[in-house]
């Protein structure tokens, strides 16, 4: 396939960025696309670095994945920003346009993706475990799936009034409860906790017929996704959340749609 567009640089943004698989699926999307002088690289950047780097980009930029720590502060270096990034406080998504950065978030559509592909296809109670950004992605998700209620589950309940806030604008009643030991009754949770953090995780109990998404893809399996999946629960891995994700960035960068076959060779090659 001919190349259709000129030349274009890309790059994932994050600190550590070093364990990230954007640069393999976004290479290979580029393989397959024919667009051989694009090249999508890893940049170690923290929050406080991001303005500068994007003033000092030239026109060649097309765009970036924005990981931890930089996804609120992506909101803020945008020229433009959409009006779900808006709602959510977080991009993981940078776009060059002709007016500039634009702000874009396609966590809401990985997380979405990644539950429909393990079966979900509608919820009417779920629960989310963890307040940080990839949770806020997770309730505007649930709440695209029909939720009508969501538990969000957290070791210090204070930290959870801005996820709680986004799911009031969706419509959905919120239940912040403090993250303890005992059944998880919803029959569909989302994780968002770091991996350093799961040991507070260990009380919480499963059941057959549940369906447990982890938004970690590294290390796998998590010792929560063990726990659950001996209980009979269906999980869902959060490398899921990454492809879909960065389907849609994909065709962002690019303009083109995003080649899902080839993607998904080199993921599960990987």
């Amino acid at each position: 396939m001919p190349d259709p567009t000129p030349p274009g640089r890309a790059a994932v943004l994050g600190r550590p960025v070093g364990h990230s698989l954007s640069p393999l699926l976004h290479r290979a999307a580029y393989a397959a696309l024919g667009l051989t002088g694009w090249t999508y690289d890893a940049l170690d950047v923290g929050p406080e670095d991001l303005s500068d780097l994007i003033a000092g980009l030239g026109p060649e930029w097309r765009g970036f994945s924005v990981t931890m720590p930089c996804k609120q502060a992506a909101v803020a270096v945008a020229d433009e920003v959409d009006p779900l990034p808006r709602l959510l406080g977080a991009a993981n998504t940078l776009v060059h346009t002709d007016d500039g950065w634009r702000a874009e978030n396609t966590d809401v559509h990985g997380v979405g993706m990644a539950l429909q592909t393990g079966g979900v296809e509608r919820v009417a109670h779920a629960a989310i475990v963890g307040a940080g950004g990839t949770a806020a992605a997770a309730a505007v998700a649930l709440a695209e799936l029909g939720a009508e209620s969501v538990e969000v589950l957290v070791r210090a309940p204070d930290r959870a009034a801005d996820v709680a806030r986004i799911l009031g604008v969706l419509g959905v009643e919120a239940a912040v409860r403090p993250l303890a030991p005992g059944p998880v009754e919803a029959p569909v949770v989302v994780s968002t906790v770091p991996i350093g953090a799961h040991p507070d995780l260990d009380g919480l109990q499963w059941r057959a017929g549940q369906t447990l998404l982890d938004v970690l893809y590294a290390p796998w399996p998590t010792p929560l996704v063990g726990r659950a999946a001996a209980a009979g629960a269906t999980v869902i891995s959060g490398i899921e959340v990454l492809f879909w994700q960065a389907t849609v960035q994909v065709e962002l960068m690019t303009g083109l749609p995003a080649p899902l076959g080839p993607m998904r060779a080199a993921l599960d090659a990987r």
